[in-house]
């Protein structure tokens, strides 16, 4: 793990967040990290609204080392609060989920989503402007027709380049609870949304249309049990999808077996240890994400205190479980009282799915790398991201004599936490948003 100790630390936030992190208002606070499937742009979301586009910078002869930053290419606002006055309730306008699709030309495509409604972006450069209307003077207003005697070609003049964001299509109307996932699917003609307790399949092209493929809610809702935490279709084959629940079981499904996918495939659960049973452990076993891994052959979860790693051959148990801050196991008490053992933090693959990342409190990040077992704990803050510093790694004291370089569990802080992290396709590029902040950090280059 000598190489993830050793990222060069770049803060970005988004326009209009104020940088004192402690004067940052709620709608600056970041709600999803993204790459696009190059690496070239990084998209994050947050709860007022807004998608900010990072874009990589091209590598220079004399700046080599400045390959690795991420400028402000485009901003623009997504989604706007609304109120259903039907319910008598109010719709934040807070991004949930960003993902990207493939370019398939000069233009980038994604989709955000917020509790209700999913919009499909486009993304697009232009330089030019076009000219000498015939009908239409050069302010753009109407000319009139009887003073022209000439007929003109426009021509394309050039222009200071701009970027566009314009939404392509709007999937509303759909979900009655929030949601919570939105996925693509590998035919890159459909995608899935997933609120609490159903999933709908779309098709890009109908926006007044979805189906319905699962759902779990019971004909009497004081029968309910769980509910839908995450869901992801399956990176190469376009019938299969999981998703996960409260209860901390994950169902596999195949769109071949029938309409609706009310009968899982597979079924993922592990068996619970009765003596580590107590008022916590249905809360703590909640599933908050789930990702296939690149290769398609794994599957990842994230709970409150672990990582998981599953093979689709094994249904009874996972083959690696990681914990991320056990040290904690001691105080859930007092996170249930300030509503932290309620937050949902993300997991990621690294590009080869050797490596796995997730996010803690106190501004903590961890990596454990599934090769060699080995894990790291690295704290993404302003005060030890100085430009080209290399990140040390911290430790956690649970009890006894506290060593210099360590930080005792009671000292923690959980108002800072690292929900949303993201890893570059192909490079050990990594964006980890904490807060309001957003730092990206490369793999130090020799």
């Amino acid at each position: 793990m000598k190489c993830f100790s050793r990222y060069l630390p770049y803060i970005f936030r988004p326009p209009n967040t104020i940088l004192s992190s402690s004067c940052h208002t709620e709608a600056d606070i970041i709600s999803t990290v993204e790459f696009n499937h190059t690496g070239e742009l990084l998209a994050t979301g947050d709860k007022g609204g807004r998608v900010v586009i990072f874009q990589r910078e091209q590598e220079s002869k004399n700046q080599v080392h400045r390959r690795g930053e991420y400028n402000v290419y485009s901003t623009f606002q997504s989604h706007e609060p609304e109120f259903d006055y039907l319910k008598s309730l109010e719709i934040e306008e807070k991004i949930n989920k960003i993902r990207w699709l493939p370019q398939q030309n000069a233009a980038y495509f994604l989709l955000s989503t917020n509790d209700k409604t999913v919009k499909l972006w486009k993304v697009s450069e232009r330089d030019k402007r076009p000219e000498g209307y015939n009908l239409k003077d050069e302010e753009g207003r109407l000319r009139d027709p009887a003073t022209i005697t000439t007929l003109r070609v426009p021509v394309l003049r050039p222009m200071d380049l701009m970027v566009e964001a314009t939404p392509r299509r709007v999937f509303a109307n759909a979900h009655t609870y929030h949601i919570n996932s939105i996925s693509v699917n590998s035919d890159y003609e459909t995608y899935m949304s997933a609120d609490d307790l159903r999933i709908n399949l779309w098709n890009f092209e109908i926006t007044n249309q979805s189906f319905n493929i699962v759902d779990i809610k019971p004909a009497n809702m004081e029968e309910l049990t769980e509910v839908i935490t995450a869901a992801e279709f399956h990176p190469h084959h376009c019938n299969s999808f999981v998703y996960s629940s409260s209860k901390g079981t994950i169902r596999l499904c195949d769109m071949r077996a029938s309409a609706l996918c009310d009968r899982h495939s597979k079924f993922f659960e592990e068996p619970e240890d009765p003596s580590n049973r107590s008022f916590f452990s249905e809360i703590i076993s909640s599933i908050s994400d789930v990702k296939f891994s690149h290769s398609g052959r794994y599957i990842m979860t994230r709970d409150y205190l672990t990582v998981k790693v599953w093979d689709l051959n094994m249904e009874n148990r996972p083959i690696e479980t990681y914990q991320v801050h056990d040290y904690l196991r001691s105080k859930l008490c007092s996170l249930y009282e300030n509503d932290c053992i309620f937050d949902k933090f993300e997991c990621v693959w690294n590009g080869s799915d050797s490596v796995i990342m997730t996010g803690s409190y106190n501004n903590f990040f961890r990596m454990f790398d599934r090769n060699t077992k080995r894990d790291v704990t690295l704290e993404a803050s302003r005060e030890n991201s100085k430009p080209r510093a290399i990140l040390k790694p911290r430790k956690v004291c649970v009890g006894g004599k506290r060593r210099k370089d360590e930080i005792s569990v009671d000292s923690l802080d959980f108002s800072k936490k690292i929900l949303h992290t993201a890893w570059h396709p192909s490079e050990n590029i990594i964006a980890v948003a904490a807060t309001n902040n957003l730092y990206i950090f490369q793999d130090k280059v020799n």
